[in-house]
């Protein structure tokens, strides 16, 4: 079975030109999208909607940096240990604690300048964890490259929870 990169005839590496990922997800989509099997057989029914629900997976998969990177870690062999391995290093931990107390702070405080400051440090800081993460990928550095994607993931989810209490207090 084809891997995503060659579904969508795109090189195997974490830098990829997301507008050809588009047009070549579009390309895809238009050529087993249900619309076209209306008149076919059940079985070739299925066939395409399994086809554009790979698609669809795989597109997401592509478009997402911490999912691409993930994946890519996964096609090299890579297991991230995502539920077993929590260790990291010490500086990033603290990081983790200090900006959980600023996060307590102002969703107490109903700071909406400090939340704003502490979601502005993380988008810089998360966008430098993936820079870092993709040239340690197209270095085929993958064992140091799932530290960072393992890290990455702490850094997702403490941003799902920054938007929380964004919602929060502004509803």
């Amino acid at each position: 079975m084809q891997n995503h990169f060659e579904l969508f005839q795109l090189p195997q590496r974490f830098t990829i030109d997301l507008s050809a990922l588009d047009q070549a997800f579009r390309e895809v989509q238009s050529r087993v999208h249900p619309d076209k099997f209306s008149q076919a057989t059940d079985a070739e029914k299925r066939v395409a909607m399994q086809w554009a629900t790979r698609a669809n997976e795989a597109y997401q998969t592509l478009k997402s940096p911490f999912k691409r990177a993930a994946y890519l870690c996964e096609l090299n062999g890579i297991d991230l240990q995502i539920e077993s391995n929590t260790a990291m290093p010490r500086e990033f931990l603290m990081q983790q604690m200090e900006w959980r107390e600023e996060l307590e702070d102002a969703k107490h405080g109903k700071d909406m300048n400090a939340l704003e400051a502490l979601d502005a440090e993380l988008q810089v800081v998360r966008k430098a964890k993936v820079a870092h993460i993709g040239t340690l990928l197209d270095a085929h550095n993958f064992t140091d490259a799932a530290l960072g994607v393992r890290q990455l993931m702490f850094l997702e989810k403490f941003g799902e929870e920054v938007q929380a209490v964004f919602e929060k207090l502004e509803g």
